[in-house]
């Protein structure tokens, strides 16, 4: 199993999580609610887990120009 973090305006792969035994406890997935797991984390037919987050050139990008928040993918 492993833990893929993708950029959820972007696309951009942040990186992989390759471990045997992960906890969600660990990885502070356990702190999200109901709603914001079924938009964040997603499960593929192997057991690999994907996690949408956001990069830092998006993060960047968002906090400069607050307007961009109405968009879906950003583009930079």
């Amino acid at each position: 199993m492993a833990l893929h973090y993708t950029c959820r305006h972007c696309g951009t792969k942040i990186g992989t999580i390759s471990e045997t035994i992960l906890h969600s406890e660990q990885l502070g997935l356990t702190q999200l609610n109901d709603e914001e797991r079924q938009d964040m984390i997603a499960y593929d037919s192997v057991g690999n887990v994907h996690v949408k987050a956001i990069c830092e050139d998006c993060h960047e990008a968002l906090q400069r120009n607050p307007d961009l928040h109405q968009n879906d993918y950003i583009i930079h």
